[in-house]
């Protein structure tokens, strides 16, 4: 028996259900401006954006898309950003594959299969790249950057260690771990965030700024979980000696059983390295010492920011219970991040720049990057002024400044040089201190960044501290004519400090906070550095990325 039932009117019931508070108390919305272009609306001059609020009612698109366009005019150029390893070219070919791509979520594998075949194809590319033996399955996943990357590649080795340990009987309670002085920041966040002793060695001129093996040797002992090895420091640009550190650890397993893995934190040199060589030394995974190697994508691998890399030599590596199987929409993954949902245009550009360049097209980028970066270097020192610190620009197995000495331009190939990164860390020269005594080196930074040039001046690691340095990274987009500006710029300005007086190179400061970073941030400005919580003298130094 069915129901009685009444006639509902739905337009009638739509209206009383609508949800229009504005109406119900009687204030009516200021939300339709009219206005001719975004300059005419009253944004312009009597209303201010909000900044720290929400704003009750919202403004036009076109005005508020501008008025912020013109508060980002404020920020720097980025291809004048000479500080960062981060691209900031790519063409527009594979900025419209990013911009088609945007919505596209890694998370979600079951919903987009041809975006998770494209991140294989690339583990793939990279194992092979980076020498992976016959016979062992590469295992590794794309992150947001090697920080990420650097994390995974760490707690792989922790819990490699704590399982052999409780197998022994051991206790499981100390672990460390051995990186130089001059590692990334990421480095030591590892050691601290998953609670590892984090013995950090200082780095000297002998050891060329990087990691001491000799060091390395009378550091580790039976609750070492593995060595971080760099491939590129952030400093100078020195590769690390991967085998050397190597064939240590294997004499010290002979003497001792012991097995101390090395991770590679390849986050710049392993997209350089297979292109341009490691000076005929080992570093990937032809040497099996090495368990796990990551890459940052947005560095050399010529993608913007957002995505690094973790390859495992083979499965074993990979701790089973630190994978997790996902049932997500439908299917079912296994995963291996410290993210879920992350953007998956860039992993398509990732691929892009792998098949449209190719091995040759890597390797004339990078030959050209690091040709550049030896003719700044050059340049540099010519005038008498500088010295570098880097040596990427001196042949192959000379490493020392010497004044007066003829540079080597002898060199056709990167392979004639020292290797490492296209980088070039220098100092003013001890005959230009001693006559102008006056001039500060971080003034020269200053005036640059006058010139739009963001060129850092900074102290190197702990041990080497009294020396500052200023450090230019050349990136793709360091065009030769470019370089020749720049070298004319550091000259101009240069000049100018010398003609300066203590009173003109006061006025010559960084620009002021804004509010918001003197509210947000906990930090120092260089020059109070040594007042920082944690002062760089107590661990890594928080170098420029």
């Amino acid at each position: 028996m069915a129901g009685l039932a009444r006639h509902i009117d739905p337009d009638e019931l739509i209206e009383k259900l609508r949800d229009h508070p504005s109406h119900r108390t009687g204030h009516h919305s200021n939300r339709a401006i009219s206005h001719t272009t975004p300059y005419s609306s009253r944004y312009a001059s009597a209303t201010e954006l909000s900044k720290f609020r929400i704003p009750h009612d919202g403004a036009p698109a076109d005005v508020v898309h501008q008025l912020l366009k013109d508060e980002l005019d404020l920020d720097g150029r980025p291809n004048l950003n000479l500080a960062s390893f981060v691209g900031t070219y790519m063409e527009k070919e594979a900025e419209k594959l990013m911009v088609e791509n945007l919505s596209k979520n890694m998370s979600d594998a079951d919903e987009y299969p041809a975006m998770m075949d494209m991140h294989s194809r690339c583990v793939s590319i990279l194992a092979h790249l980076w020498g992976v033996q016959k016979g062992e399955t590469a295992i590794g996943t794309a992150t947001t950057g090697s920080s990420e990357a650097v994390h995974l590649g760490g707690l792989a080795m922790k819990r490699r260690w704590q399982e052999r340990r409780k197998a022994e009987g051991k206790d499981t309670s100390n672990p460390n771990i051995i990186m130089g002085a001059n590692a990334q920041v990421a480095l030591e966040k590892f050691a601290r965030y998953f609670e590892v002793e984090a013995r950090i060695l200082p780095v000297s001129v002998k050891s060329r700024y990087r990691l001491d093996p000799e060091l390395v040797k009378e550091n580790i002992d039976e609750n070492t979980i593995g060595v971080f090895v760099i491939m590129g420091s952030t400093y100078t640009g020195h590769y690390e000696p991967v085998e050397e550190i190597s064939d240590i650890l294997d004499e010290y397993e002979k003497k001792t059983g012991i097995d101390i893995p090395i991770h590679v934190d390849a986050a710049s040199g392993g997209f350089i390295a297979p292109f341009c060589g490691n000076g005929g030394l080992k570093w990937n995974f032809e040497l099996p010492r090495v368990k796990s190697i990551n890459v940052s994508g947005h560095k050399f691998g010529l993608v913007y920011a957002g995505v690094g890399w973790i390859i495992f030599r083979d499965e074993q590596f990979l701790p089973k219970h630190l994978i997790f199987e996902l049932h997500y929409l439908g299917g079912t993954e296994e995963s291996y991040t410290l993210n879920f949902s992350r953007p998956g245009a860039q992993i398509i550009a990732q691929y892009y720049n792998l098949i449209h360049l190719g091995f040759t097209g890597y390797k004339n980028i990078m030959e050209n990057a690091l040709a550049n970066a030896r003719l700044l270097s050059r340049s540099l020192e010519a005038t008498g002024w500088y010295q570098c610190v880097s040596d990427i620009h001196r042949k192959k197995g000379d490493y020392a400044y010497e004044k007066g000495k003829k540079p080597y331009e002898e060199g056709q190939i990167s392979a004639d040089y020292n290797a490492g990164l296209p980088v070039v860390a220098f100092t003013l020269s001890d005959d230009f201190k001693a006559k102008y005594p006056h001039v500060k080196q971080v003034a020269v930074s200053n005036l640059l960044r006058a010139k739009q040039y963001i060129i850092p001046n900074y102290a190197l690691p702990p041990n080497e501290d009294k020396t500052e340095i200023l450090r230019v990274v050349v990136r793709e987009s360091m065009s030769i004519d470019l370089l020749d500006r720049l070298i004319s710029d550091i000259c101009a300005v240069t000049e100018t400090l010398m003609s300066s007086d203590v009173i003109d190179l006061a006025t010559w400061q960084p620009t002021s906070a804004s509010i918001e970073k003197q509210h947000s941030s906990r930090g120092v400005e260089s020059k109070n550095r040594h007042r920082a919580n944690r002062p760089m003298s107590d661990g890594v130094h928080r170098s420029v990325c």
